[in-house]
């Protein structure tokens, strides 16, 4: 952990809160909720990126629809994507367990949901030697482990490493500060132990979301993946930059470097920062409203949807549910050609619901998200 009074680390949580805070007072609760769904596929997507597994997003949509490709390798992309977003969607529920996200209990936890709902195919990983080495689902290893120039701890070392790690991070004995900054150094610890065959950088990031949903800034409108991924390089560099020795008596006092540490805990929050604040432009209400009437005006002009269409959606976006006895109403229609209005948007997927009779709500189909949320998604 880096010691206390960094300056340059405690500006930056508290810049992390303000701008999370911020985020989170644009939108109506239904609305972010939609949206959430949309950010776990995008989280999912980027963090599996990290490891070399590139799902293009209309994959990850049909395998949330139990739609999967016969190509053998790309439904097991698809599986590891559904996976991933499952996982998430229980942690952002408050679903999972009440531990400490630290704690042995928690990261088994999440590597065994995780790796459970995996293909046999993806639980097979390769120790030093070469040897094979089956993955179980919430165990951690029992042989060496060699990741790129990191040679991982003995695997005997690891419940004392584990219980270690819980105490440095224990979220009760750190102030609001604190707790922020020992995100971004227990991210780094977790993976320098790396303590399963594999799936480790998966389990970390959804441990460090949990984290940061816990304390308060996280949430389900944004992903530290995306940025962790754009800057991929930096994010691998300084990882094992803080794997190095400590450097003199200077250098704190473990056996790790401190300054590394502190490297990275800077990166990781300025990222999370870059990520809170890309969100916030994408999510404010007016360009949402501004980027949805170009989609609709050119959907209007190649009689696709029908004049009236915006002033559905407008609602939906800013009551966060539009009452179906509205729509004649909102478009300036008769009551037959409102719910004809509303039904075309319904069978586009740009207003879902429940059932018949119940309210609808914003809904987000793969075909418009480039336009509706640019630079979400990489364009392919």
């Amino acid at each position: 952990m880096p010691p206390k009074g960094e300056a340059k680390l405690e500006e930056l949580a508290v810049q992390l809160v303000a701008r999370s805070n911020q985020l989170a007072g644009q939108l109506h609760p239904v609305v972010r909720a939609t949206i959430g769904d949309l950010v776990r596929s995008m989280n999912c997507y980027y963090s599996n990126l990290i490891e070399g597994h590139n799902t293009h997003p209309r994959d990850i949509d049909r395998a949330l629809n139990d739609e999967y490709s016969k190509d053998p390798k790309r439904r097991e992309l698809q599986l590891e994507a559904r996976a991933h977003i499952e996982v998430q969607r229980m942690i952002d529920a408050g679903t999972d367990p009440a531990q400490e996200t630290t704690s042995e209990h928690y990261v088994r936890w999440v590597h065994f949901e995780f790796c459970r709902r995996l293909p046999p195919e993806l639980l097979i990983a390769t120790s030093p030697g070469g040897r094979r080495e089956i993955v179980i689902p919430g165990e951690l290893r029992t042989g060496d482990v060699v990741v790129g120039n990191h040679i991982a701890p003995p695997a005997d070392s690891l419940p004392r490493l584990l219980k270690r790690f819980e105490q440095a991070y224990d979220s009760k004995k750190l102030s609001a500060t604190r707790r922020l900054i020992a995100v971004a150094a227990a991210h780094h610890r977790f993976v320098w132990m790396h303590p399963f065959f594999d799936g480790n950088g998966r389990v970390a990031r959804l441990v460090s979301h949990a984290t940061l949903l816990r304390n308060g800034v996280g949430s389900s409108m944004w992903s530290v993946s995306r940025g962790l991924a754009k800057t991929v390089d930096q994010y691998k560099s300084t990882l094992m930059a803080a794997d190095e020795p400590r450097h003199g008596d200077l250098d704190g006092r473990g056996a790790l470097s401190t300054l590394r540490l502190s490297e990275f805990c800077g990166y990781f929050l300025e990222t999370c920062i870059d990520q809170v604040n890309f969100m916030e432009s994408l999510l404010q209400p007016s360009e949402l409203l501004r980027r949805m009437k170009l989609y609709v005006d050119d959907e209007i002009s190649a009689n696709r949807l029908s004049k009236g269409s915006l002033q559905l959606l407008r609602e939906a976006l800013l009551s966060g549910e539009l009452e179906r006895g509205k729509a004649a109403d909102l478009t300036g229609y008769q009551v037959r050609r409102g719910r004809e209005i509303l039904a075309e948007l319904i069978k586009a997927g740009l207003l879902v619901s429940q059932g018949p009779r119940v309210p609808v709500r914003l809904g987000f189909p793969p075909g418009i998200v480039e336009r509706i949320f640019p630079l979400l998604f990489p364009s392919t």
